[in-house]
């Protein structure tokens, strides 16, 4: 095809020039009302095997997390213990959902100072 060459010069200029270059996913945690039954959701659903925990058992009086994952997938489900906790706000507000999604990157100072600087331009136009 005459076009593929072309295409495929733009795709290696364009991996060239990244300046963010992502390895994967690190984690997502997701805020949710009830972390305990999300986790046991995930793992009797879908087969995701527990892998830690963080709550008072742990000294955390604060949330209480799960962290669940299969092969390359790696969730985190987060619950407030009180109900004026930023979590708790947060879940009322705008229910169960994805809170932070973390990537992998090969420098993580770089990836933060080039995404802030162009986070920074784009709020000045």
């Amino acid at each position: 095809m005459p076009g593929a060459s072309a295409a495929n010069t733009r795709a290696s200029h364009a991996a060239d020039n990244d300046f963010l270059p992502l390895q994967g996913t690190d984690y997502v945690e997701f805020y949710v009302g009830n972390a305990k039954q999300a986790a046991h959701y995930y793992r009797s659903a879908f087969g995701f095997q527990p892998i830690a925990y963080c709550g008072p058992e742990t000294g955390n009086r604060e949330t209480v997390s799960y962290v669940v994952r299969q092969h390359k997938l790696t969730f985190v489900f987060t619950t407030a213990l009180r109900p004026e906790h930023h979590v708790a706000e947060h879940v009322h507000r705008h229910g169960d959902g994805v809170k932070a999604l973390a990537l992998r990157v090969d420098n993580a100072t770089s990836a933060w100072q080039e995404t802030a600087a162009r986070a920074t331009w784009s709020r000045s136009r």
